[in-house]
């Protein structure tokens, strides 16, 4: 795959995680527990490792976050989401590229969305030097089992069908 065509589709991968993540933001808290979201978002980090490795998804995740924090956040928001979204990402390529074959896609998102939530808890503690908040992280966890096994059979069911548009995007150009 030619440089162009692969910038061209990280940009694409990181405009639906954007949008995914500024939708989430549209939820009404009253209508959840403070701090749960269904990590939508997440669904586009595990298909860029599935599609193109850790290094590529980091980097759609980087980019996710500052963009996502600019057009619907701040400052905390960029900090609770990169913690999060960058600890998911390493753990669901470690997961991915180590024991993949032992491991589903559902399981790995899983994992991604247990990993989200700890690395949020880590970076609101620090900032606000309070490791209390760690008492939360058993609700938390709970949800992450429900919104990463919802996310991760989204992304089982995605892929085959995007690894069949990457693969004649790349050998026969856009038509």
């Amino acid at each position: 795959m030619s440089k162009t065509k692969k910038t061209v589709l990280l940009g694409i991968l990181v405009s639906q995680a954007l949008i995914l993540n500024l939708a989430e933001r549209l939820i009404p808290v009253t209508l959840t527990v403070p701090g749960i979201k269904p990590g939508l978002a997440n669904a586009v980090s595990l298909i860029a490792i599935v599609l193109f490795g850790p290094r590529e998804a980091l980097i759609v995740v980087s980019v996710r976050t500052f963009l996502g924090s600019v057009f619907g956040g701040g400052m905390s928001s960029f900090i609770y989401s990169f913690a999060g979204g960058i600890l998911s990402t390493i753990a669901m390529s470690i997961l991915y590229k180590k024991f993949g074959n032992l491991f589903s896609i559902p399981a790995i998102s899983v994992v991604g969305a247990i990993f989200h939530n700890i690395g949020q808890i880590l970076a609101a503690s620090l900032i606000i030097q309070n490791g209390r908040l760690f008492f939360y992280l058993p609700v938390l966890l709970i949800s992450a089992i429900v919104t990463g096994l919802f996310v991760g059979f989204a992304v089982k069911y995605s892929l085959r069908p995007m690894k069949h548009i990457f693969e004649s995007i790349d050998s026969e150009g856009i038509k």
